[in-house]
């Protein structure tokens, strides 16, 4: 496995960083034990470095994990809290709930601009103070926007960026792949560690996942690449690509057969709650019933997590 520094912080990483949300009840739903062994599975193969959020509800598959780990992985969390008290909450619950003294990176959760930057500023002055005592080794934000990129370029403060990188530009809200490479250079030069989300377009890419990883791998201003993975075939599939060994044409033909899509249950009452968190615009209710453009949808699964009666889920 390739191990890199994010930035300047000192945080050694392996390229491939493990996105927990494909096993989250979001997602995959997947059992704690099962996934739990899957994280350490990769964790056996090189994998030092695993991405979550307050949103996932994944903290216990972690927690599970570490406690078999012969040194602590590098683990990263986020959370949309604006205020000092919510941040406060959100870091402590993931302290807690994944049994750990401190965390690598804690991150201000898809941020759009300067704009939402200022207004989560509160948020990220605790997690500075939180990283003075020894709570948080580096602090930053994670987003789907080319103008948030930007916005860390007069941020000194900002040690981390996880933005949204992929082939084709899918789900980059305000401009190209282009425009966002050219961002993430600069922010890059300037010493902020970058590790990217959505290689695979939220599922989009499968079909050319081969050529949609060796993309993003080909970015040298890509510290490491968040990928999420829920079965094994797919944790020995992208660590084999990550180091640069061969992989199997079979495992790869089955791999991009697989098609997921956002499925909403015959229960919906079309509250609209899940239209209002889509950070796509990919939802809308129609007919008293929330209907998905599956063109917008990049499959994140972030809109479950507002649905009060569990109609939304990835299959």
């Amino acid at each position: 496995m390739e191990y890199r520094v994010l930035g300047k912080t000192g945080i050694r990483v392996s390229r491939l960083c493990f996105g927990t949300l494909t096993l989250s009840p979001l997602q995959g739903n997947i059992p704690v034990d099962v996934g739990a062994d899957l994280l350490l599975y990769a964790y056996e193969r090189g994998v030092n470095f695993f991405d979550t959020a307050d949103l996932y509800e994944t903290y216990p598959y972690l927690r599970k994990m570490l406690k078999h780990c012969k040194e602590q992985p590098v683990l990263a969390s986020k959370s949309y809290d604006y205020t000092r008290e919510g941040m406060e909450k959100s870091l402590m619950r993931a302290l807690r709930e994944m049994d750990i003294p401190y965390i690598d990176i804690f991150l201000l959760h898809e941020q759009e601009s300067h704009l939402t930057l200022a207004g989560h500023r509160p948020a990220l002055e605790y997690l500075l103070e939180a990283k003075e005592k020894g709570l948080v080794r580096a602090v930053g934000f994670s987003c789907h926007t080319v103008a948030a990129v930007k916005a860390a370029l007069e941020m000194p403060e900002i040690d981390i960026i996880h933005p949204l990188v992929n082939l084709r530009g899918i789900g980059i809200n305000d401009g190209s792949v282009e425009d966002m490479l050219y961002a993430i250079k600069q922010v890059h030069q300037k010493g902020t560690g970058i590790y990217a989300m959505k290689p695979l377009g939220g599922g989009h890419l499968i079909k050319e996942s081969e050529a949609a990883l060796r993309f993003v791998l080909d970015q040298t201003c890509l510290d490491a690449i968040a990928v999420g993975m829920a079965t094994k075939e797919e944790i020995e599939y992208n660590c084999a690509l990550f180091v640069g060994e061969p992989v199997s044409p079979a495992m790869g033909e089955k791999l991009r057969r697989r098609k997921r899509s956002l499925q909403v249950q015959a229960w919906c009452a079309g509250c609209g709650k899940c239209v209002a968190h889509c950070p796509q615009k990919a939802l809308q209710v129609v007919d008293g019933k929330a209907v998905v453009d599956a063109g917008k949808c990049i499959l994140c699964g972030y809109c479950g997590a507002y649905c009060p009666d569990f109609c939304l889920k990835i299959y």
